[in-house]
């Protein structure tokens, strides 16, 4: 299934007002319903090669998993479950090679990259995280942030020394506990979300939640939602007119319509079984 045609995507990454390059990176595969987005850090020019081996890895490898279920012909169910696991199999493969290349090449040494990525599948998203880059989301008018930060601060929120309110207004907000390429293995968090038509999905690299409100971002994604790419363009501005002291990249999905998974001839048959 052509997701493109059930559900509308845009991107957009800028340097911001103060960086003199982007280490952001992102890619997406609208067919198959893949946002991935990587903020890097290190050394000159290291950062951004964290981040774009990541997406590559993860692009390539989330693209050869959807292949494989289109040949195989799997029941809707294993293909969610597959759907998950090619994901976090994906950001440990890109660990890997950036820790490597970090470990082999003088010039990447100390790089890393935190990273969010997203994928549609049978009315559900699997959505792997490793870092401070978000995903949230858009329903009924609530806006939910769908990821927690692996961070110094999100842990200092957790055990009650920060309220949400506090750590919103901290300047200590950039400490990630987690990051690919630091050390030879990570954790990766998986998590699945049944999807709803009109969801709108938003992921976006620390830039963003760093120089604007989340009440600033629900009104943004609010007012004009009748186009992504404005709501895209407008995010940015608003990082930019705060300061723009980071590079921001956002990724926009928004759900027009179920999209089922086709069941596969063996689901079929098991289903007459139990009716």
């Amino acid at each position: 299934m052509n997701l493109n045609a059930k559900i509308d995507f845009a991107e957009l990454s800028d340097t911001g007002r103060v960086r003199e390059h982007n280490e952001d990176a992102i890619g997406s595969i609208g067919e198959i319903g893949l946002m991935v987005l990587a903020d890097g850090m290190g050394g000159y020019n290291a950062g951004e090669i964290a981040s774009g081996i990541a997406v590559q890895i993860v692009t390539e490898m989330a693209s050869d998993g959807a292949n494989r279920e289109r040949r195989d012909d799997i029941d809707s169910h294993s293909g969610l479950m597959r759907q998950s696991i090619v994901l976090r199999d994906a950001v440990y493969r890109a660990n890997k090679i950036i820790y490597q290349t970090a470990q082999s090449k003088t010039d990447c040494e100390g790089m890393g990259t935190t990273i969010v990525a997203c994928m549609f599948y049978d009315n559900k998203i699997s959505i792997a995280h490793v870092g401070d880059s978000r995903a949230y989301r858009l329903r009924a008018g609530e806006l939910e942030q769908v990821t927690l930060d692996h961070s110094l601060l999100q842990e200092l929120v957790d055990r009650g020394f920060y309220s949400a309110e506090e750590a919103q207004r901290s300047t200590n907000r950039n400490y990630v506990t987690r990051a690919l390429g630091v050390e030879a293995t990570v954790d990766v968090e998986v998590h699945e979300y049944e999807v709803l038509p009109d969801d709108i999905y938003l992921l976006c690299s620390d830039g963003l939640p760093d120089m604007v409100e989340d009440d600033d971002i629900h009104l943004t994604i609010s007012t004009f939602n009748a186009s992504l790419d404005v709501v895209g363009q407008q995010l940015v501005d608003l990082a930019n007119d705060h300061g723009g002291r980071d590079n921001v990249s956002v990724m926009l999905a928004q759900v027009k319509e179920p999209f089922p998974a086709k069941k596969s001839l063996l689901a079929k048959i098991a289903g007459l079984f139990r009716s």
